[in-house]
């Protein structure tokens, strides 16, 4: 079996040119593609299947209103203008969607309802942060430009938008296309020696 191969243009898209968007256009984004980006991030791995990431997209003035006053004051104009901000959250109860996710080993439920939230935080945050990523190719494969940002009170943001404890915000993302002068200039990547080992 082979698998195909991305052409440069996909290469670039995903990988080389990818780059945080620091400003965005006033074009909107559809229903239509914030759906097409979730169908495809679903896809990738995740441990046992546990598929812990939770999305929250703000578009309106309300829940930008509830949004902007807990990001670092540096980060609100971007997400002011950004068309669409996602909230991305790690469940830790996801062991409830067990028997649903990894039918074969249904029984993992119990183990992960005896471990408690403490417990299972380390894995839904792990795989949260896995699906992150793969939610990032995702909306640049769907021609957005992404603008993550970890400079947020994310105690009160998790508070503000996943009330309960249930769930824990790891990352806000701005979305949309890219606005005048949206990208600094690209910084250096280390040398393949400078990460790589051989064994």
């Amino acid at each position: 079996m082979t698998l195909p191969v991305l052409d440069d243009a996909g290469r670039a898209a995903l990988f080389t040119e990818a780059r945080t968007a620091n400003t965005f256009s006033p074009e909107p984004v559809s229903d239509e593609t914030l759906r097409a980006v979730w169908e495809l991030a679903k896809w990738p791995p995740t441990a046992a299947n546990t598929q812990p990431l939770r999305v929250t997209f703000v578009r309106g003035e309300e829940g930008k209103q509830r949004l902007l006053p807990l990001l670092a004051e540096g980060n609100r104009a971007k997400s002011e203008k950004a068309p669409v901000v996602a909230i991305l959250a790690a469940d830790l109860d996801f062991h409830e969607f067990v028997p649903q996710t990894f039918p074969a080993r249904a029984e993992m439920k119990d183990a992960f309802e005896a471990s408690g939230r403490e417990g299972r935080e380390d894995m839904a945050r792990f795989n949260s942060t896995l699906q992150i990523g793969y939610f990032l190719l995702a909306a640049r494969a769907h021609g957005l430009a992404t603008g993550p940002m970890a400079g947020f009170d994310h105690d009160a943001v998790t508070a503000e938008f996943y009330p309960g404890g249930r769930e824990k915000v790891l990352l806000v993302v701005n979305l949309g296309h890219p606005g005048p002068d949206a990208w600094f200039p690209r910084l250096p990547r280390l040398e393949h020696s400078d990460v790589v080992r051989w064994a």
